[in-house]
């Protein structure tokens, strides 16, 4: 429940001798530690370490806001991404914050915020936009390379301005969320709003497609995932169009079928202001949990009946990871919490950790 993959013994062996030897047990104190990218109140940026006492591990400065963030499986590492239209990403050390490195995108690309490790730690890959040729998606291929990731290629997302990409269960295939809108080179602004092109992708590894698939409402763009052990994908969208379109906001692909609406009820649709921000899934309790920052609201549902099991006020929820416990959701306003998941009835407790500016995803290692 800890985003730790499970590695082999010749990748563990492979990947800490990359790494000059690091000791593969580096976790200080007890729990997890909740990584995440989030603002000072003196304006600045910063990849941020916390155990869920509320002990800091660290608090790193970096040039540019990041998005998400994604743990080493075995080593004390993580990438922090840039956001959106961001040229930096950072590389840190998570005993103490050590910056090893500012990971630029080449001259004709940007990250898009999210990124992934193989299994094994030897690869990383990033979701990137092509500004040559403005929305075509990318995914950058990074070797772990000492302490550094050093860029040795890219395939296509076969798709337009893609976002968050995951991996399946089988750890050679991934999903990526293509959210469909163009953006110029150094920009937020959306350029294709009558013409997106949003869509669900299943990759190999190697860049070969799998399967596209698209829901029918044009300017429902896919952003952000989460993916259950036995296959589930279940995806957060955007909704671009007239505000009160009723469009579905979330969508499931389960094992052997199409991607499809999720069934979501009416009020929860409509609290959720056209906009899903993080998405988790814990796989031993069967639950779905989902931000809506624009509504102020966390959901829960139970994944395998849609039955909704939460809807509950959080002033701009972000971030949203899974614990043994249930989930913790941080808020860009209010107290961080770790909602109990274990009985019939979910139970909320507030977290001692620092309030407010927490940017929208959040991982626990």
């Amino acid at each position: 429940m800890k985003r730790r993959a499970f590695l082999g013994i010749g990748g563990v062996l492979a990947a800490a001798s990359a790494f000059g030897g690091w000791t593969l047990t580096h976790r200080a104190g007890t729990g997890p530690l909740l990584l995440s990218a989030r603002d000072g109140s003196d304006g600045r940026h910063y990849a941020v370490g916390y155990r869920l006492d509320g002990t800091q591990a660290f608090a790193t400065p970096v040039t540019e806001r990041c998005h998400d963030v994604y743990a080493h499986p075995a080593l004390p590492l993580a990438v922090f991404v840039g956001r959106r239209p961001s040229r930096e990403s950072y590389l840190v050390d998570t005993r103490d914050g050590t910056l090893l490195q500012t990971i630029d995108s080449p001259p004709d690309r940007h990250f898009y915020g999210h990124g992934i490790f193989d299994a094994g730690g030897e690869w990383f890959y990033t979701t990137e936009n092509d500004t040559s040729e403005p929305g075509r998606g990318v995914l950058g291929v990074y070797r772990v390379d000492g302490r550094q990731l050093a860029r040795a290629g890219e395939h296509s997302t076969h798709g337009v301005g893609p976002h968050q990409l995951l991996w399946m269960p089988d750890g050679e295939t991934f999903v990526i969320a293509n959210g469909g809108i163009r953006t110029e080179a150094d920009s937020r602004e959306k350029m294709n709003l009558d013409a997106m092109e949003p869509s669900l992708v299943l990759l190999k590894r190697d860049g070969t497609l799998v399967s596209k698939e698209r829901l029918p409402e044009q300017m429902n763009s896919v952003r952000h995932l989460a993916v259950a052990r036995d296959g589930t994908v279940v995806s957060g969208q955007q909704y671009e169009g007239n505000p009160l379109d009723k469009a579905p906001l979330l969508a499931i692909k389960r094992p052997g079928q199409a991607f499809q609406p999720f069934p979501l009820g009416e009020a929860q649709r409509q609290m959720m202001n056209q906009y899903t921000a993080s998405l988790a899934i814990h796989d031993d309790l069967r639950l779905l949990a989902v931000t809506a920052p624009r509504g102020n609201r966390v959901f829960m549902w139970d994944l395998d009946t849609a039955e909704l099991r939460l809807d509950a006020p959080l002033p701009d929820c972000a971030g949203v990871g899974a614990v043994d416990e249930g989930f913790v959701v941080s808020s860009g306003q209010g107290r961080c919490r770790l909602y109990d998941c274990r009985g019939e009835r979910i139970l909320a407790s507030a977290l001692e950790l620092p309030a407010g500016l927490w940017d929208n995803h959040l991982r626990l290692a």
